[in-house]
């Protein structure tokens, strides 16, 4: 999520009613679009959405169907299934990032949103922090370290990689176990990641 603006949520629901509550619940601290059907919320996703709450069980296209197609359009964005659909096995190959059911309270939304949006933040440092590394890495491999030392381009990469390294630190303390493991599953289930120890 780009630092400074408020995170986007999409809620998908076919009941409007259902939606709308969430979209009020929420819309005072994030910025919150509807669709009440599958079709809809693929016309309004794009590259801006932070997360999507989005309901299983819809007559046009399945909230399964639409977690598949987002995955497939390799959408950058965060989703938790809120739905009463009791999870069966049939979730495990499902590539969700959390699953909640109804009914659902203002909080609940609230703490998956700020957790999803958190691991969004920390993998989105993750990968700025090994795409530094190497950069550094790279430099100081074929530069002299004289040549390094007069560098203001090399004195600032080694600042922003201290900042990126910093932002990880504060990122990992206010993580749990339970937080980890979710980071880490995801990291299996999505794009390949950098292994955090190398870093």
């Amino acid at each position: 999520m780009t630092k400074g603006r408020r995170a986007a949520i999409l809620v998908v629901d076919d009941e409007p009613a259902v939606a709308d509550v969430y979209a009020d619940q929420l819309g005072d601290r994030y910025t919150v679009e509807t669709a009440y059907s599958g079709e809809a919320a693929l016309s309004k996703l794009d590259s801006t959405v932070d997360v999507v709450l989005l309901d299983r069980r819809m007559p046009d296209l399945s909230g399964d169907e639409v977690l598949s197609a987002i995955r497939e359009q390799r959408y950058d964005t965060r989703v938790a299934m809120v739905t009463a659909v009791d999870p069966d096995f049939d979730i495990i190959e499902m590539p969700f990032d959390d699953y909640v059911l109804k009914p659902v309270s203002k909080e609940d939304l609230f703490q998956t949103i700020e957790q999803l949006l958190l691991y969004a933040d920390y993998e989105e440092r993750l990968r700025e922090c090994y795409s530094l590394t190497a950069k550094y890495a790279a430099l100081e491999s074929s530069k002299p370290q004289a040549v390094l030392d007069e560098s203001e381009e090399f004195t600032a990469l080694e600042a922003e990689l201290a900042e990126v390294r910093a932002e990880l630190d504060e990122l990992t303390d206010s993580f749990d176990a339970t937080d980890f493991e979710l980071l880490f599953r995801n990291f299996e289930t999505g794009d390949s990641m950098p292994d955090s120890t190398q870093l």
